[in-house]
């Protein structure tokens, strides 16, 4: 009988070890939450490409949009926690939904199994070409001489860029129109175009927008390498507006904890990597590479502060 139980601890103990080793034995699912093009896609597959070479399988990118970005991840949520379908979580997707939606179909904390952060970056508030405006003094002032006449888009209004969005109109005290998009990729016709006036996204799609002339850039969170000649929001007079966005990858609850450890050792490896470094840099990206706790517990410290950024704004949950 006790060399039975032994035996049973000694399972216990080499069955995590030895299932990241004989793991994985077909392709990985990576479910984007967000249409392709935008930056947290392209921020997705660069990792999936890496990480289907460390693995030696391939990491297959399904993109699954809408509801600001809830639908994705509340698929991820509900797939099998056998180590083939991870997912990609935002600022917006986890901390930020909870705070901004009712009846989010999942809790970020319990319904997943953290990964790692794969990086952060800022937001920048992006113009198009043809507004009477070339700097954020400039902007205001012409947001305030036309109340309600200016469109700017959002992906969502659960995400933390419509949060952020709101708090620019209450700290500039200015009105304007939104305009629900399902993705970011689809939001950049429209304000090259001059259908919508204002967006306010992250750097990694919009910088070559930028450096072109396609687009304009008013401000940005924090500092921004691909954006050098662009203005802080606090160095506009706009103090306490510094928010930063983070993608990362979690798994379905559940999943044993040997594959997500493997899974966040390789990503860690390339993000943090020469050639990770330059490639996040050019997407204006800080390398992640955190422990699936410290991930966990970044997810659960902005869903207090995020909440009590809402109730702030006395913004109910839609």
């Amino acid at each position: 009988m006790k060399r039975r139980f032994f035996l049973f601890l000694l399972c216990l103990v080499f069955s995590g070890p030895a299932l990241a080793q004989s793991w994985p034995s077909k392709p990985l699912k990576l479910i984007v939450p967000f249409p392709p093009g935008g930056g947290t896609d392209l921020a997705s597959r660069s990792v999936a490409a890496k990480l289907g070479e460390a693995l030696g399988q391939p990491v297959v990118v399904e993109n699954r949009p809408g509801a600001g970005g809830t639908i994705g991840a509340d698929a991820v949520a509900k797939s099998a926690p056998d180590g083939y379908t991870i997912g990609t979580a935002t600022s917006s997707t986890h901390p930020a939904s909870v705070a901004l939606q009712k009846n989010v179909p999942y809790d970020p904390v319990k319904s997943f199994a953290p990964i790692t952060r794969i990086g952060s970056t800022s937001f920048v508030l992006l113009g198009t070409p043809g507004l009477p405006a070339n700097n954020l003094q400039e902007l205001i002032a012409y947001a305030k001489a036309n109340p309600g006449k200016l469109n700017v888009a959002n992906v969502g209004p659960s995400t933390l860029g419509f949060l952020m969005t709101l708090q620019f109109r209450a700290l500039t005290g200015t009105q304007m129109q939104d305009i629900y998009y399902k993705g970011s990729s689809q939001v950049y016709p429209d304000l090259m175009s001059g259908q919508i006036q204002l967006f306010l996204d992250n750097p990694g799609a919009s910088t070559p927008l930028v450096t072109s002339g396609k687009l304009k850039a008013f401000g940005v969170t924090t500092p921004t390498p691909s954006m050098p000649g662009v203005p802080l929001f606090s160095q506009a007079g706009l103090a306490g507006y510094d928010a930063s966005f983070w993608y990362g990858l979690v798994a379905p609850a559940g999943t044993p904890k040997a594959i997500v450890e493997r899974i966040q050792n390789e990503v860690a490896k390339y993000v943090q990597s020469p050639e990770g470094r330059k490639e996040f840099a050019a997407r204006s990206l800080e390398p992640g590479g955190d422990t699936p706790e410290e991930f966990g517990r970044l997810i659960e410290t902005e869903m207090k502060n995020f909440r009590a950024l809402a109730e702030h704004f006395k913004i109910k949950p839609q």
